[in-house]
């Protein structure tokens, strides 16, 4: 990806998120109240600095394509736009939605549980998790890969509209009620709710409860397609939102540190029960 492509693809992707957080803002849902100190930090340098990370693997990916195979480099630029499509969403977004799934194993929960430890919604947790989580993620190695064979500004309008779709479905503001409360578009809402994230599909993945009807914790694994849930049976549609997000061990026991949901197992946790410590790691209730 070039210089032009790279700066266009962040300064985009920025500028939505930044469009969802002004409007959380003159909403009044930028700043919750159920925001801890923890909760604050480690918000801040998720948004400053997970990015980067991402970024970098993106680079590394590349560089290690080049040294690799440099035969493959722009082997692929004489597809068109939708064959490059189709191949991203199962390099990229398909094995996201394993990674997911896998990260609410007993193996993988301490690298995700920073980003449902939030008791609340927001564009502000979108890349609210443990620095290895986004470091060792399949997908991004793939889109190296995939943008060292030449799907350039393929690629840069692809990680537009999902990075659009995955902060829509965190946003506070909810913006699938509008498609549900009106007779009219309840077809549209039937079609986009069984193929993109929503509020009401996502929101219920971070819920507090597990056994209220909304909330699903082990399902609505999808970034940007639901359809992945809906082929692999892991979907739940309610069109209803959670009345309370977060992880009941955090009510029971106060926040972990910020730093260490974020760079665990480099920094552990000596709370009483807890998935950084030494022993288990199983996801809590």
């Amino acid at each position: 990806m070039d210089a032009q492509a790279q700066w266009t693809q962040v300064l985009v992707v920025a500028s939505v998120m930044a469009a969802f957080a002004l409007a959380e803002w003159t909403t009044g849902r930028l700043f919750p109240a159920e925001a801890t100190r923890e909760d604050k930090r480690l918000d801040v340098v998720a948004i400053f600095i997970l990015p980067g990370v991402t970024g970098s693997v993106l680079l590394a990916s590349g560089a290690v394509s080049q040294w690799l195979v440099p035969g493959w480099r722009d082997a692929l630029s004489g597809w068109s736009w939708w064959q490059m499509l189709a191949l991203l969403l199962l390099a990229d977004d398909f094995t996201q939605y394993l990674w997911h799934r896998l990260s609410h194993t007993s193996f993988m929960w301490p690298l995700h549980r920073a980003h449902h430890s939030a008791a609340y919604m927001s564009v502000r947790i979108v890349y609210r998790n443990n620095l290895l989580y986004y470091a060792l993620m399949p997908g991004l190695w793939l889109s190296g890969l995939m943008l060292h064979l030449g799907f350039g500004w393929v690629y840069v309008v692809y990680s537009i509209v999902k990075m659009t779709v995955i902060m829509g479905a965190h946003c506070a503001i909810r913006w699938d009620e509008g498609l549900y409360s009106r007779p009219w578009l309840r077809p549209l809402a039937w079609v986009i709710e069984r193929t993109i994230s929503t509020p009401a599909t996502h929101f219920a993945h971070h819920a507090l409860v597990q056994d209220d009807g909304i909330g699903h914790y082990t399902g609505n694994y999808g970034n940007l397609l639901f359809v992945w849930d809906m082929l692999l049976g892991t979907a739940r549609i309610t069109r209803r939102y959670p009345p309370a997000y977060g992880l009941q061990d955090d009510r029971r026991h106060g926040p972990e540190h910020w730093l260490t949901q974020l760079t665990f197992p480099l920094r552990r946790s000596q709370r009483a029960e807890t998935v950084f410590g030494r022993g288990s790691h199983r996801p809590l209730d």
